[in-house]
């Protein structure tokens, strides 16, 4: 396993520190006021009124998800602070681009999802631990210097491919790239509604409790054999089931209606869609590192 941990200082900045530069933040001897007055010229930032009382503004508000990083401050009049509210900046400044784009500038990538990631990785490999094989794990630098090393292009897959020990001096390699590569994606397993609202979201009609019909499962991917008419032919697609039995395919066409009998079972609906890609990268070449 691959322990990477993200250095979301460096990150927040958009270049890499070095040694003692990462005591040295953004509010290195100040204070979000002070530097916002300082960098902002005491000004309005979206009416340019100067000379007024100024509030702190989140241009990304708090209750929608939004930091309190300075690259998210700026200061507001009074006036400004209160209309905008909880308004998004992007309906806030709707009406004047130019500076809605001069705001969005100084904003950065949220860093959430790298917080996330650093905060979790011991944990997974903790559990991952318990499940009985052994787990060894290396740092994201040993991945790098493998895939350079063997002349490889960065994708997720060589990535997964050079986690780990390569020893080159003693003829250690990655031979072989995967032509294809399998690709996972999360779809769910339905709703559990018991209603269908209509359009002003008030209950329309009641959902039968029994989801498998005829031996199918809306979900489950299926062939369906069609013998005639308009879409004759073989289709492969998600099955929404019918009480019926005259079941719902989607097909890259559109949704058809065929007859349970015609329908073959090619893998239940699990909450997941797998699907195959072409992965795009040179093979390996002879450098030996």
């Amino acid at each position: 396993m691959e322990s990477v941990g993200f250095d979301s200082h460096s990150m927040s900045t958009g270049k890499q520190f070095r040694e003692g530069e990462y005591r040295n933040g953004t509010l290195a001897g100040t204070d979000a006021r002070a530097y916002l007055l300082s960098a902002q010229g005491r000004t309005c930032r979206y009416c340019g009124a100067t000379g007024v009382a100024l509030n702190i503004d989140h241009i990304h508000p708090v209750s929608r998800g939004g930091s309190s990083r300075t690259s998210n401050l700026v200061l507001a009049c009074v006036p400004c602070n209160q209309a905008k509210g909880s308004t998004p900046v992007t309906l806030f400044l709707a009406d004047r681009p130019e500076l809605l784009a001069e705001v969005l500038a100084q904003t950065r990538t949220p860093l959430r999802d790298a917080a996330v990631m650093n905060s979790t990785r011991r944990q997974l490999i903790e559990a991952l631990n318990v499940l009985g094989p052994p787990v060894r794990v290396w740092p994201g630098g040993r991945t790098q210097r493998n895939r350079t090393a063997m002349g490889l292009d960065k994708t997720h897959t060589i990535d997964a491919l050079a986690v780990g020990d390569l020893d080159r001096e003693y003829g250690g390699r990655i031979v072989r790239v995967p032509a294809r590569v399998l690709v996972v994606k999360a779809t769910g397993r339905g709703s559990y509604a018991r209603t269908t609202p209509d359009r002003f979201g008030f209950p329309r009609l009641h959902r039968a409790r029994t989801k498998q019909h005829f031996g199918y499962i809306t979900g489950d991917l299926v062939r369906a054999t069609v013998p005639a008419g308009k879409w004759a032919g073989t289709w492969n697609g998600r099955v929404a089931v019918r009480a019926r039995g005259q079941h719902s395919i989607a097909t890259p066409r559109g949704r058809i209606n065929v007859s349970h009998r015609n329908l073959r079972l090619l893998q239940r609906g699990d909450g997941y869609a797998y699907d195959t890609r072409q992965e795009s990268v040179s093979p390996p070449s002879r450098k030996s590192g």
